[in-house]
């Protein structure tokens, strides 16, 4: 038996959202925010914390774990935690003005603000299946990409800086909008917290 112990370890958590759930209303309802913040995110939170629960028994008794099945549903639950924490934080029921080096990099980068809105909407749109819209900063040339991350761990940039992300899993938008996924889209632009993503860029 090897002697381990995580007791001290901390565990992921379900973080509280920056505003009351019938605060995004009319653009995302108060039971849609409800279902995904308590329900969904906190799914993957849980699934998280008992993936790390087995790994951790498993060293503690020396068992042998199907390490790609176990490995593959971690980072789903982990990528799942990371992406709702940065989308409940980039959103506000004022959402703002782009402005600062913000909204010098994305005229620089994009040509307008509204060009960048069409090309993230349009690489929303077009995620297959369920997954997420994303944009990234990458520092070493300093260029600001826009991904899609499917599921929520799968074709992200490793190491790019995550600036404005979005849901397009079907549960950030059914209930209010059936499979309109760009209805949901344009109604996402009213709640973006641009001074969060703003901050985010000058922080990378």
């Amino acid at each position: 038996m090897i002697n381990i112990d995580n007791s001290t370890m901390e565990k992921y958590e379900l973080p509280k959202l920056p505003y009351g759930y019938n605060e995004l209303e009319p653009h995302i309802s108060e039971e849609v925010l409800k279902i995904h913040h308590n329900k969904h995110h906190k799914g993957y939170v849980d699934g998280a914390n008992a993936l790390l629960d087995k790994l951790d028994k498993a060293r503690k008794i020396g068992e042998d774990l199907d390490m790609k099945s176990t490995l593959k549903a971690l980072a789903f639950n982990i990528g799942g935690h990371v992406l709702h924490t940065l989308f409940w934080e980039n959103m506000a029921p004022k959402g703002g003005n782009v402005d600062g080096r913000l909204l010098e990099s994305l005229n620089e980068q994009f040509g307008s603000v509204d060009r960048f809105k069409d090309e993230f909407t349009k690489a929303a749109a077009s995620v297959e299946g369920s997954g997420w819209a994303v944009l990234a900063l990458e520092k070493a040339t300093g260029r600001l990409l826009v991904m899609q991350v499917e599921k929520h761990n799968v074709n992200v940039f490793p190491g790019f800086e995550l600036l404005l992300v979005v849901d397009v899993w079907e549960h950030a938008y059914y209930l209010d909008y059936k499979n309109v996924r760009g209805d949901f889209l344009k109604a996402f632009w009213n709640v973006v917290n641009w001074e969060v993503v703003g901050n985010r860029l000058e922080k990378a």
